[in-house]
């Protein structure tokens, strides 16, 4: 098996218990209220708004010889940079303030401590781990996306009759992505050391587990009977 195969088959079930959570599955079937996808975006802009910091600490903490994977996060970070602000004109069109979630005035506009610890552990992995560990995040968040997102946002713009600008974060994290799931292949497979590859598996089990419980929180905030 190639190292990305590897690492698909050794975060298998990780990946399976997040895309069985009730507010994804609900999701995709457009089963959800305007208030959870809301806080979902709210939760989503929290942690995007950190794509490019960390696509650029992960990148300056690469030993020499990942010069190669130095050269392509570059080509992430043109592409990464400024999606927040999509969120946040996602928000506004569903009748949020996005001033006051980006300045986070209140506690119903700020990250939760489900998305803070996600984020913190992304930082911790590049400075205090190994900055390839971070590639784990890469898995989680883009193999989520592909997998759901497209589908999530055309239900839900029918379901809570919202337009399609409510949802261009969704859509272009949908099936969009799947050109960067094949570029994400192809730097994994050239990953040869075995420590490396090792901890790339082991920060990809624990994003799925920290990216699930942002979606927990939400579910007992929103989704209660």
């Amino acid at each position: 098996m190639t190292v990305y195969q590897t690492l698909l088959q050794a975060t298998e079930q990780e990946r399976n218990e997040l895309l069985s959570l009730p507010m994804i599955v609900q999701g995709a079937k457009g089963q959800i209220s305007l208030a959870t996808y809301m806080n979902f975006l709210i939760q989503a802009y929290h942690h995007v708004k950190h794509t490019t910091p960390l696509l650029m600490a992960c990148g300056g903490r690469l030993p020499a010889h990942y010069e190669w994977l130095r050269t392509a996060i570059g080509e992430y970070i043109e592409e990464e940079m400024g999606h927040q602000e999509w969120v946040l004109n996602d928000i506004a069109e569903c009748g949020g303030d996005k001033e006051a979630v980006r300045t986070s005035k209140s506690v119903a506009t700020s990250a939760s401590i489900a998305t803070e610890v996600m984020v913190s552990y992304a930082y911790d992995m590049i400075y205090r781990v190994n900055p390839v560990g971070f590639f784990g995040m890469v898995l989680v968040l883009e193999g989520t996306s592909t997998a759901v997102a497209t589908q999530a946002g055309e239900t839900l713009m029918q379901s809570l009759n919202l337009p399609k600008q409510a949802f261009s974060y969704l859509l272009s994290h949908g099936s969009l992505d799947i050109g960067h799931v094949s570029f994400y292949e192809s730097l994994v497979n050239q990953i040869t050391d075995t420590n490396d590859q090792a901890t790339l598996i082991h920060s990809a089990k624990v994003f799925y587990k920290l990216y699930g419980d942002i979606f927990r929180t939400i579910e007992s905030e929103f989704m209660q009977d």
